[in-house]
């Protein structure tokens, strides 16, 4: 029996809710740890560093399940928990803490892509704009740090010609969120993800799935908001199902996904489970939005998901990924 501490984000009572989707996670899985045998224990990570520190150090766990993906709200600081278990020398799953640190800065994992030869939607700061290209179209403007589509509804979009115009949109849309954000090209097209797993006999990637914008008017970008994810009484998450029934005319499309995907696996020197999310246009050409290095393992997202289709059971998942810990 390993003992296994859980850390998870620490969720204040106001939080939202993607913030409390960590709490079911670290919920399900401490189920899934308890039946493998092992024993969990769920310890919140906070700022007070020398008080967990010290807890940790006392409760001397054979590995650490990390859950931590905001601290104090921010996602900007999500690596403080791998970067402390590294001096810890303590073994914790999923990517380490420089993989955290690359993927979590989207438009510094934007500039890695582009310099691997991966294609990404061309993308603007606000420090950049006045020497870089504006297209004519609709741009989302999005948080750099924040994952679970936090900041993103629909005053994140802007149509936009011009770099004065656009500059003048992303700053009023920092100042609005208190946080620093970069304008991305909106992509019309279809949105796929590809789950990727570490275990025993190689990288195992998972079968990729689909996002359907059902019923979508002419009008409306097609695009993941904070509400397609999290209400669920809204217009956008009952018309955005995912599907793994991808049409056989699409197999040349997946295997480019699925070799992308891979090479993203490398080039930020993923690890334990990771996800991998395109946008791809309607001449086919396929681009990375995003690579999540710490996806929601809740059970009804998508990781959870694609082990389904895969046939893999969830508390087997749970158990590669920790053994993907202890062999690193």
């Amino acid at each position: 029996m390993k003992k296994i501490v859980i850390l998870h984000t620490d969720v204040p009572p106001d939080a939202g809710r993607d913030e409390y989707d960590t709490l079911q996670q670290a919920d399900t899985i401490a189920h899934a740890i308890t039946d493998l045998g092992h024993q969990p224990v769920l310890l919140p990570f906070t700022l007070d560093l020398n008080v967990l520190m010290e807890t940790l150090r006392r409760l001397r766990p054979d590995v650490v399940f990390n859950l931590v993906e905001t601290v104090a709200g921010r996602g900007s600081m999500l690596h403080f928990a791998p970067c402390l278990l590294d001096f810890l020398r303590i073994p914790y799953t999923g990517s380490r803490t420089e993989a955290l640190f690359l993927t979590s800065d989207k438009p510094l994992a934007k500039r890695m892509l582009v310099a691997g030869g991966i294609a990404t939607p061309p993308w603007l700061m606000l420090d950049g704009i006045e020497t870089g290209e504006v297209y004519t179209g609709s741009y989302l403007m999005k948080p750099s740090w924040e994952d679970a589509s936090v900041g993103l509804d629909d005053s994140a979009i802007w149509q936009s010609s011009c770099a004065e115009t656009l500059s003048d949109a992303l700053r009023r849309r920092e100042q609005d969120l208190d946080r620093e954000c970069f304008a991305e090209l909106y992509i019309d097209g279809r949105e796929f993800n590809i789950a990727l797993l570490s275990t025993c006999r190689g990288l195992c990637v998972l079968p990729p799935a689909e996002i359907l914008f059902q019923d979508y008017p002419p009008e409306k970008p097609k695009w993941l908001n904070y509400r397609s994810k999290w209400e669920e009484d809204s217009f956008e998450y009952q018309h955005t199902p995912r599907t793994f029934d991808i049409p056989r005319q699409d197999d040349r499309l997946i295997r480019q996904l699925v070799d992308i995907a891979r090479n993203c696996w490398n080039l930020f020197a993923l690890h334990g489970y990771a996800r991998v999310d395109f946008r791809v246009d309607e001449q086919g050409n396929p681009f990375v939005l995003e690579i999540n290095a710490n996806p929601c393992l809740s059970p009804d997202a998508g990781f959870a998901a694609a082990l389904e289709k895969a046939e893999i059971a969830y508390s087997e998942a749970i158990e590669e990924i920790l053994q993907a810990a202890i062999r690193r």
